[in-house]
């Protein structure tokens, strides 16, 4: 309980620094968003009439009061960027794009590293192993955004799998929406998935060359004991903590895959708020990124516990 309260705490803390920060930010870079919302060929007494109607006239802890207190009350205000449309309902129509790349790449990671960190588990340097190790070190060395361009290039230009930018909405044919996911989830999985790969297979090694696991083979254990109910489970703990920073990234939005794959996600809402200067906007995304890396680092603490109970995470 101690810990759970001590987390929520830290949670709020973190919150409330963020958006103070964020909040600073926006708001001391050049610019002015009433002159970006009105266009270049707006009078002095149209931008000074929307600059107090948005607050901007106002000093910054009060704009920043003003925005804290709709940010509890549920009233996020108007997107400046995209013509006083309420911010409320953009993210929440875009959550779920996101949300559900982020779940597809997360089941495509575990899909392809554990079996890929497992297969040469007690064969190290074996042709397997190496392979494997080569194949890992490539996929990470490859950029997001070339990476994606590559997918899209041979899946769906030359092997016309899918239609490049030819995104599905969820609410048209929520079918063809995952279908279109697979491959920036793909795009996304890949070197995530290689990350984990190395590092669990370095971790495994690790664990194999311990005294404890010569001592467990003198005792007359198998190498399926020794591997799988010994080894193993003290080499995943460290993996479960990147894989907390890994689910923390994935589910905050890949913005280049979002660019790339021109998927109206939370990545690319957040590239339009920031070039356009729309301060709220740009304030509920990094307030929700922060929340998603948090959470994602709590329940990685939580799972380690829980495989492990002689852990404590204060």
């Amino acid at each position: 309980m101690k810990f759970v309260v001590n987390r929520l705490l830290t949670t709020l803390l973190t919150l409330f620094l963020v958006s103070v920060i964020t909040f600073t930010a926006f708001h001391v870079i050049p610019g002015d968003p009433a002159a970006v919302m009105l266009g270049l060929e707006a009078t002095e007494g149209q931008l000074a009439a929307l600059r107090a109607e948005l607050n901007l006239d106002k000093s910054l802890p009060v704009q920043y009061g003003l925005w804290l207190k709709g940010f509890f009350t549920g009233s996020l205000g108007n997107s400046v960027r995209f013509r006083g449309e309420p911010i409320a309902g953009m993210v929440l129509e875009r959550l779920p794009v996101t949300f559900s790349l982020a779940v597809l790449s997360i089941i495509f990671i575990f899909l392809l590293a554990i079996p890929a960190a497992l297969l040469p588990l007690g064969r190290e340097n074996s042709p397997l192993d190496q392979g494997i190790n080569t194949a890992a070190t490539i996929m990470i060395s490859f950029p997001g955004f070339f990476l994606g361009v590559l997918l899209m290039w041979i899946f769906g230009i030359l092997l016309k799998l899918f239609v490049p930018g030819g995104y599905v909405p969820y609410q048209q044919d929520f079918g063809g929406f995952l279908a279109y996911l697979v491959f920036p989830a793909l795009a996304i999985a890949l070197p995530n998935a290689a990350v984990v790969v190395k590092f669990l297979r370095g971790s495994i090694f690790l664990q194999l060359h311990s005294d404890y696991v010569r001592t467990a083979y003198s005792k007359g254990n198998s190498r399926y004991r020794v591997l799988y109910r010994h080894a193993l489970k003290n080499a995943v703990i460290p993996a479960v903590t990147l894989m907390g920073m890994i689910t923390a990234d994935v589910f905050s939005g890949s913005i280049v895959i979002e660019q790339v794959f021109t998927i109206p996600g939370i990545g690319r809402l957040l590239i339009a708020s920031i070039t356009s200067r729309d301060f709220s906007m740009a304030q509920i995304l990094v307030i929700y990124i922060a929340f998603i890396v948090v959470l994602a680092n709590t329940l990685a603490d939580i799972a380690i516990q829980i495989i492990d109970p002689r852990i404590r995470v204060k």
